[in-house]
């Protein structure tokens, strides 16, 4: 028999596969996902998984102590099945889905609207106009008569010309809604809803209803992050936000980042299924808001998406393969609007998608569409915005012009990379303080529950906590001389302990480790390095930018003055930093909710000027400079306490 069964604990749950397949894989077909920050290539060691019963084939990765070897664990990507078998997922190796952060400091379960976000929908308008993607109109209209001879569709045209406030033509229809709409009219005595969208310069009549269903018209608005995947359901009659639910990007199982990912794309049916990956996301998440809020999904006829360069590329089944080859060039930036069903996306069937343009290969649409909802495009005072990710994206500028640059910060600060580091889920540490006579730390989790690992945000306050207490150096490294029992050698060299295994959820230690402290240095470095480049490149200096936009989930949490402390920010006034949280998704709204704010965003993209780093000198020189913390030259931060 060439068929295994492997059941999945704490879940319960199991699956009949082929002989031979990775407990990995296996997972992935059965919708489980376990943490894979390197896609299964068997090099991060997050996939570790205990084997409760039977036994599988794993290939040695020196990713395990010999006590976890001895206990049964194994790497779920690195052990093939060839029998029955019991897999039970340990806490810290589950992908996180059972919480997400969307608002505020509070975890959200998975689908979950407990905070909706209501727009100030008088201020919107007096910037954009109320014009949304797709709008809905009844129409009374008049009967042919001897005297009044013009085609249907024309009658149609006529009508919708006068009771519209604004421009419509040139209009257009498919062939599908002509070829019905004689016997429609008549059939309905001259009473019908029009929807009709905006597309690409044109105004297109979507759909024809009978009686007036006006009043039931929906959009979507969707940010496509590379660790979550957040959607708004919107009222496009009345511009209210009814509900808000994310989860993580399923394509977190072929790889923590974007890189990854391109590479996985070029494999054998590998687009094919990161496209399905992302487009069962927001499927899932429109299906759900449907189901709260007990409307009819046909009557969502828009979607609007906001995302980075590769998202928006596999979203939209495009091939991203040149965007990571120099000289890294994207298929397209612009995408126009499109049917929704052409990407897979499950809405009206005539409904449109539209996604918010992109710059260049690695600035894209959740770039611009945080850009507009910041209003520094606007503004005549010098901002600077930052956007903090496994890819960190500045934009530097004003109502005049804006320059834009992006460098790699690598996935630390979602917790990839990290011994102990895990994403802002129930149960990481996002807050450290630590004694610094004493060693010991004080934690705070999501949730006020055991620690299972340490997010973004805790490791920016851990750095600088291990600083000012001196348990590290200005180089980041931990001091040999400290006697404590929170400071020991472990198997990557010296390490703090934040918690002991009997404190933790999964009753392992929770550490720091010297390698660890290393690549957060880099990380910081790395934003830090990119913004004062592009400010140098365009003949400025941080004290001449009157505001910093924080942006980006992981930039929502930040404590400012422990980013100063150890060199990620710049040492300026804290009145100067504004958190704009998730500025893609609320972007994305914007465009859903007008036709005004869509050209604006893309006036936004072409006046972006793109300053290309990787091969250029002024960052090399930075980012070195900044591996200090805070900085080699303590004259940028004049407040910093030796």
């Amino acid at each position: 028999m060439n068929k295994a069964n492997i059941i999945f604990q704490p879940d319960n749950q199991n699956i009949t596969v082929e002989k031979g397949i990775t407990i990995l894989e296996a997972a992935k077909e059965l919708g489980i996902y376990i943490q894979s920050v390197c896609g299964g290539d068997g090099v991060c060691g997050k996939c570790r998984v205990l084997i409760k019963k039977g036994e599988s084939k794993s290939e040695p990765t020196g990713l395990l102590t010999s006590e976890e070897t001895a206990e049964g664990f194994v790497l779920a990507c690195a052990s093939k099945v060839f029998e029955d078998i019991e897999v039970e997922i340990p806490p810290e190796s589950r992908d996180g889905a059972d919480a997400i952060l969307l608002k505020g400091k509070k975890p959200l379960d998975i689908y979950s609207s407990a905070e909706v976000i209501e727009a100030d929908t008088l201020v919107e308008e007096k910037i954009f106009h109320h014009s949304p993607l797709s709008t809905k109109v009844f129409l009374k209209l008049p009967p042919p008569t001897m005297q009044d001879t013009v085609s249907d569709l024309e009658r149609v045209r006529r009508e919708l010309k006068k009771v519209q406030q604004y421009e419509l033509s040139p209009m257009q229809t498919g062939l599908f809604n002509i070829k019905k709409l004689g016997p429609f009219l008549r059939e309905n005595n001259w009473e019908i809803t029009v929807t009709f969208g905006k597309r690409n310069g044109t105004t297109e009549l979507i759909l024809f209803e009978p009686g007036d269903t006006s009043k039931k018209n929906y959009g979507v608005a969707v940010d496509i992050g590379t660790t979550t995947v957040v959607a708004h359901l919107v009222d496009l009659v009345t511009g209210k936000t009814l509900g808000t639910m994310g989860t993580f990007n399923k394509q977190i199982s072929y790889g923590d980042d974007i890189i990854t990912r391109i590479i996985f794309a070029s494999e054998k049916e590998g687009l094919a299924k990161l496209d399905l990956a992302v487009t069962g996301n927001i499927n899932n998440l429109i299906s759900s808001l449907v189901r709260e809020h007990k409307i009819k999904v046909e009557d969502i006829t828009a979607v609007t998406c906001a995302g980075n360069t590769t998202m928006t590329h596999l979203v939209l089944s495009i091939d991203p393969t040149y965007i990571r080859k120099e000289p890294y060039v994207p298929t397209a930036t612009d995408v126009p609007v499109i049917r929704a069903a052409e990407a897979g996306v499950k809405i009206h069937p005539r409904g449109l998608l539209a996604c918010a343009p992109s710059v260049s290969s690695y600035v894209g649409g959740d770039v611009t569409a945080g850009i507009l909802m910041s209003g520094m495009a606007d503004n005549e005072e010098l901002s600077l915005y930052i956007d903090m990710g496994t890819n960190g994206e500045m934009v530097l500028g004003n109502k005049d012009w804006l320059a834009c640059c992006a460098c790699s910060v690598g996935p630390a600060f979602e917790g990839s990379g990290i011994k102990s580091g895990t994403r802002a889920i129930k149960g990481a540490i996002q807050k450290v303080k630590i004694d610094a006579k004493t060693f010991e730390p004080t934690l705070d989790t999501i949730g006020k529950v055991k620690p299972r690992g340490i997010c973004g945000s805790g490791l920016i306050d851990l750095m600088a906590e291990m600083k000012r207490a001196g348990i590290i150096n200005r180089a980041g490294k931990i001091s040999k001389d400290i006697s404590s029992p929170r400071i020991r050698t472990g198997d990557e060299g010296l390490e703090y302990v934040l918690a002991a295994g009997q404190e933790s959820e999964s009753n392992r230690d929770i550490v720091i480790t010297q390698a660890d402290l290393d690549h957060l240095i880099r990380s910081k470095a790395a934003i830090f390095a990119a913004s004062r480049t592009l400010l140098k490149k365009m003949s400025y200096r941080y004290t001449d930018v009157k505001k910093f936009y924080i942006a980006g989930g992981f930039g929502n949490y930040l404590d400012i003055p422990k980013s100063i402390t150890v060199g990620m920010l710049p040492d300026l006034p804290a009145e100067r930093f504004h958190y704009i949280g998730n500025g893609s998704v609320v972007g994305a709204r914007r465009l859903l909710l007008s036709y005004t704010a869509m050209n604006k965003v893309q006036a936004i993209a072409d006046k972006m000027t793109y300053v290309e780093l990787s091969d250029d000198n002024t960052f090399h020189e930075e980012f070195v400079s900044a591996m200090f913390l805070p900085h080699t030259d303590l004259k940028l931060f004049p407040n910093s306490k030796e």
